[in-house]
């Protein structure tokens, strides 16, 4: 790996870039069955987001060890993606076990969706992004804490709406997930305003 080097700044503007104009969820369009899954109240919202911030954060940091010091040592690139899901299923089991034990009303409000962070390609999407960006460790640390926080922003702002539309009267086809797509296509759309930031 290559070494970048980068000024305050440009961490500032890399950290913006990772969570308004590249958004994992919406400029990416990773991670989005949790995004419309959990999105009907702020809690769930809430409580998915801190568990993804963690996951993918912390995958992200572990597989670029994982890659660069297991897997580029032996040759064995071409297994990243199984040892990346392996990574990720692992700390998803980790903060399973935890919220069941400290949280138990938000773990069985989260249901499915909580297991379904090993699968969300939003995490296995940031860490593959890691390695062929070919960020350092801290590089890798920042820019995976921020795509985590820029799609709980998306999906606590999601969710905020979605709870306000709840209460609203509507025609009966936009009830339910059209709605939902409808307003996260909008929601795209107004993120991409922010495309000439950095």
């Amino acid at each position: 790996m290559e070494e970048h080097a980068m000024s305050f700044g440009g961490y500032i503007l890399f950290v913006l870039g990772a969570i308004l104009v590249n958004n994992i969820l919406l400029a990416r369009f990773l991670g989005n069955c949790p995004f419309l899954g959990v999105s009907r109240r702020m809690d769930t919202a809430t409580g998915m987001s801190m568990a993804v911030i963690f996951v993918l954060t912390m995958a992200g940091a572990i597989t670029w060890i994982v890659q660069v010091y297991i897997l580029e040592k032996i040759g064995l690139e071409y297994l990243q993606t199984i040892a990346f899901i392996l990574v990720i299923a692992a700390l998803v089991q980790l903060v399973e076990i935890v919220m069941q034990k400290t949280a138990p009303g938000l773990y069985r409000a989260l249901g499915i969706y909580l297991p379904l962070i090993t699968t969300n390609c939003a995490v296995l999407g940031v860490a593959i992004i890691n390695i062929q960006e070919e960020y350092t460790f801290f590089q890798t640390l920042i820019f995976s804490f921020a795509s985590a926080v820029g799609y709980s922003l998306a999906l606590v702002l999601f969710a905020s709406i979605r709870e306000r539309l709840a209460l609203t009267h509507m025609p009966k086809q936009f009830e339910g997930i059209a709605i939902g797509l409808v307003t996260a296509g909008l929601m795209a759309m107004a993120f991409a305003g922010f495309a000439g930031l950095v």
